[in-house]
């Protein structure tokens, strides 16, 4: 959880952004006015009464000047407060009373537990060991609030009133800590796939900027918007042109017909902004900015973006795609599969080269975005998104920096136990470092990158084709249970080199069982090897090659079984390989080749056992 500064943003569970800020004395009539606004029940839940005279004590009391004794924040949406938390110190040492105000038609959007959480940090900050909290047992929010905080909270129930008292996690305390954190990261986890949904599910999609020139990134945009077969409304903005793409066009955001949820925005860079706050007014949600060098205008757009609680993805980004939805809201040459692969790039040309290498090997993906500049969704928003969305079964990352490395390992590392998390370490070299710099200002180090990947359980790859090759094998076969390889083939060279490929990236080559010997043993031909690796020798036919993957599959003390072949003209052992039936995964080593990866079935073949490790 972000720290409480003077102002910080912050997601709701409705996707929505609020201001978090303490208080000060200018506030006081605001706050008045928030409780005199609030019905009589919502005063008497938080009064106990219905004194006339309660939202004037409460406003002077929350925003008189700072002390050690009190420390009070206020939740804003625009210029509307939405909320009010505030503790007292109670007079026992280290303990505080705490105390919410939320608008009557605020309720139930996490305003309180938000609040909550903040103080809970500013009060660790200064020391303090515990929270305590009274509220009327008929205020079934607030007890929710309490219930849900992650704390650990003793009750007490006397004359219709609840107590609680809240020991606060300490840095000592492993236990009480985790649990804190873990309920924080769930509700950010749920707020933000909320305010993700107008940005990756869109009902209705607008391109500002949608020219009628050939060659132009909006009309591009718009063409495989179209083409794609986006099932809802798609607008285009564009002053000078009736139509684009057979769209109708109208000439602002202003003017736009109907709700739109994300809007493409690819006008010049110093017009960025007066768009952004068009959208915003007109109540869209979420913005792709594909127009790079925006310079003095990044502040407004942020700005703007805040201020409306939209999303915001790029600028000098590549776009999205959702296939599944028939979005495609980049201008890449060619739609990509449909498919289980979730993919975020910072660079657009590396998501170009990946998309059209996937999609020749049949490897689809679930959902492309690409972060450019990365002013607002990160890696960390997309991997909380795949790992609820129901189609991603393998999520792919290629950025150049991180904004919140903590959050992001955090992240990472819970996503990791649900699906393999794979990466690119870039910029290793110094000219690499100096060159990602166009997408990323501040490209995170290498050793930095290696201990943050490998803390939060990231597989970590060296090169784009490495990546790929993973990718293919992960998508076609099941994770492997350990590191124990079975290598089959029909050349003791190529199983060499298969093996001392394995031993290089850590994987134990392992001699097989008695049992699975001597049933090799008999099927195979004379002067066949047989204790693993396994030479079938190139007198092996199509079917016994076949039969011997199978078999070799089977040994308990086999995770996955990597087959290193080479062509003859006795055998066809791409369709041993094809037709073999496995409960373990399979990859395939064929040394004849040309190109570095491709599918026979669903079994991935490499042109070297290095690929297929």
């Amino acid at each position: 959880m972000s720290a409480p500064a003077a102002a910080t943003y912050a997601l709701l569970t409705d996707g929505s952004t609020v201001e978090i800020r303490p208080t000060t004395p200018e506030d006081a009539e605001a706050v008045r006015a928030m409780h005199a606004a609030m019905s009589p029940d919502n005063i008497y839940l938080r009064f106990f009464s219905m004194s006339p005279t309660a939202p004037e004590r409460e406003a002077q009391r929350v925003c008189r000047e700072p002390d050690d004794d009190h420390a009070a924040l206020l939740a804003w949406q625009g210029d509307r407060l939405v909320g009010v938390a505030a503790y007292e110190l109670s007079g026992r040492p280290g303990v505080a009373e705490i105390a919410f105000a939320v608008p009557d038609d605020m309720h139930g959007r996490g305003i309180a537990t938000l609040l909550l959480e903040h103080l809970v940090w500013l009060a660790r900050q200064r020391g303090l060991q515990a929270f305590t909290a009274e509220t009327l047992a008929e205020n079934s929010a607030m007890l929710r609030v309490f219930g849900d905080a992650g704390l650990p909270a003793k009750r007490r129930i006397a004359d219709g009133v609840v107590e609680f008292t809240f020991p606060l996690p300490g840095r000592e305390d492993n236990y009480r800590q985790g649990n804190y954190l873990e309920s924080v990261a769930d509700r950010e986890s749920r707020a933000d796939v909320a305010s993700l949904r107008p940005l990756l599910l869109p009902r209705a999609v607008a391109v500002v900027g949608a020219s009628r020139g050939h060659g132009t990134l909006g009309r591009a945009i718009l063409h495989n918007i179209v083409t794609a077969g986006f099932a809802g409304p798609v607008y285009a903005v564009n002053p000078r042109a009736s139509t684009v793409e057979g769209v109708p066009c109208v000439a602002s955001v202003d003017d736009l017909p109907g709700q739109v949820d994300m809007a493409v925005i690819t006008v010049p860079g110093p017009d960025v902004p007066e768009v952004a706050e068009q959208c915003g007014r007109n109540g869209v949600r979420a913005l792709i900015v594909i127009t790079s060098d925006l310079g003095e205008a990044r502040a407004d757009l942020l700005a703007t973006c805040r201020q409306y609680g939209m999303r915001l993805l790029g600028p000098n980004c590549f776009g999205l795609i959702m296939p599944w939805i028939g979005l495609d809201a980049t201008f890449a040459a060619d739609h990509p599969l449909p498919g289980v692969v979730g993919l975020m790039v910072q660079s657009g040309g590396v998501g170009i080269a990946l998309l059209e290498r996937m999609s020749r090997l049949g490897v689809g993906v679930s959902s492309f975005a690409s972060a450019g500049d990365k002013y607002d969704v990160s890696p960390t928003d997309l991997l909380t998104w795949w790992a609820q969305d129901e189609v991603t079964q393998i999520a792919v990352l290629y950025v150049e920096s991180f904004g919140n490395p903590r959050k992001f390992a955090s992240t990472a590392r819970r996503v990791a136990q649900r699906m393999p998390v794979l990466t690119i370490i870039g910029a290793r070299s110094p000219a690499g470092h100096r060159v990602a710099s166009h997408t990323a200002p501040a490209a995170t180090p290498l050793v930095t990158q290696e201990a943050l990947f490998d803390q939060a359980g990231v597989i970590a790859t060296r090169s784009l084709g490495e990546l790929i090759d993973t990718v293919a094998l992960l998508s076609c076969q099941p994770l492997p249970a350990g590191n124990r390889i079975a290598i089959v083939s029909n050349a003791g060279g190529a199983a060499g080199l298969a093996a001392d490929a394995c031993g290089d990236h850590g994987l134990q080559v392992v001699k097989l069982s008695a049992d699975t010997q001597r049933e090799l043993s008999r099927m195979l031909p004379p002067g066949a090897e047989v204790g693993g690796p396994v030479n079938a020798t190139p007198l092996v036919s199509t079917d016994t090659f076949r039969a011997c993957l199978e078999k070799v599959a089977a040994d308990e003390g086999v995770d996955a079984v990597l087959a290193a072949a080479v062509p003859t003209a006795i055998s066809d052992l791409r369709t041993a390989v094809a037709a073999a039936v496995l409960s373990k995964p399979l990859a395939a080593s064929f040394l004849d080749r040309v190109e570095s990866v491709l599918r026979v079935k669903r079994v991935p073949v490499t042109r070297r056992a290095r690929a297929g490790r």
